[in-house]
């Protein structure tokens, strides 16, 4: 059965794949085009939102699997949570789109309002009484939270992963490749606890971003937009609560956390961007360190001394540190 589903995954890939240069086409026409921040050259503008057809190939995907499912095998298992899910993606990629209109450069939704906003898209799975009420709690051991679990840790682990999986961003291919790495984590995750079908949900966002990579791989032709960091940080928060494996979440979620404290020390003021260089390369804008990438400039500077600190590899340092968190918390965990 596992084996005909993966098909999802393939249309997911292939439609995100096929879309995604006519996007680039559209963007740029009606001028949804945005500066890359880390190139010297400023006068060539960037299509963005391509996380829109990001978000296509990842429903289409989904639904060819429900598809599959209900009309070849007969079954509707798992409809309901998966509906949930679909739903919950949903609200929190129109509020994504909506701050995308709006423009970072004009400051976006505020952030009362992008909380509120994405609240909405806990209620789908509020309503279903979606993941497990009785958790382990540090110190205290097993505890059954009740009726708080839906109504205050699901809205919080929905807002909480959807608007800060936003904060590390900014340079070519970092969103999307962080998304593969996370998604693929909890993809396993989900195999070792026998949730496979949310495994396939998870790997068909996997596929749609890796077709999207192609494109926004260094040097990028589309941006992915807050309407891709938001869904796949909504995903994210969806599969540790379907799969109540929240603390593994949380665990491989460390980059994440460390960037929001660093983010809050500059008082969410400070951009992430790197100051570019005549030579292509990169330097810090600011003395202190207001994010990861900030603090992977100045590491890779130490490590390579002489030589330059590019775009890649900032990504890659941050990617790196990625998996190293996934390893450790696999093993911990599983």
């Amino acid at each position: 059965m596992e084996k005909l589903l993966v098909l999802s995954v393939l249309i997911s890939f292939l439609v995100t794949l096929v879309f995604m240069r006519r996007w680039i086409k559209k963007a740029e026409q009606i001028g949804l085009v945005w500066e890359d921040m880390n190139k010297l050259d400023q006068s060539k503008k960037i299509a963005g939102s391509g996380g829109l057809i990001v978000l296509l190939g990842f429903l289409v995907g989904v639904l060819s699997y429900i598809a599959i499912k209900t009309f070849y095998f007969k079954s509707t298992m798992h409809i309901i949570e998966i509906y949930a899910l679909l739903a919950t993606i949903l609200i929190v990629s129109f509020v994504g789109f909506i701050d995308d209109i709006f423009g970072w450069h004009h400051g976006g939704l505020s952030a009362k309002s992008r909380l509120i906003l994405v609240f909405f898209a806990a209620i789908p799975l509020m309503a279903i009484n979606a993941g497990e009420s009785i958790v382990s709690l540090p110190i205290v051991g097993l505890t059954n939270l009740g009726i708080l679990y839906p109504l205050v840790l699901i809205p919080i682990g929905i807002m909480g992963a959807s608007t800060t999986f936003n904060f590390l961003a900014g340079y070519n291919g970092l969103e999307a490749g962080q998304g593969i790495l996370i998604l693929s984590a909890l993809a396993y995750a989900s195999w070792v606890v026998d949730q496979t079908w949310l495994s396939l949900i998870a790997i068909c966002m996997i596929a749609s971003l890796i077709g999207f990579l192609f494109y926004n791989k260094f040097p990028a032709r589309v941006f992915p937009g807050d309407i891709l960091t938001y869904s796949i940080g909504a995903l994210i928060a969806v599969m540790a609560i379907l799969g109540n494996y929240e603390q593994f979440a949380v665990f491989i979620f460390i980059p994440y956390i460390l960037e929001t404290g660093l983010k809050l020390r500059g008082k969410l003021k400070r951009e992430s961007f790197g100051e570019p260089q005549e030579d292509g390369s990169i330097k810090n804008k600011y003395d202190k360190i207001y994010g990861l990438e900030h603090l992977a400039i100045k590491v890779l500077e130490k490590i390579k001394k002489e030589e330059k600190v590019h775009e890649t590899d900032v990504v890659l340092a941050i990617h790196v540190f990625q998996i190293a968190v996934i390893i450790l918390g696999v093993i911990i965990f599983f």
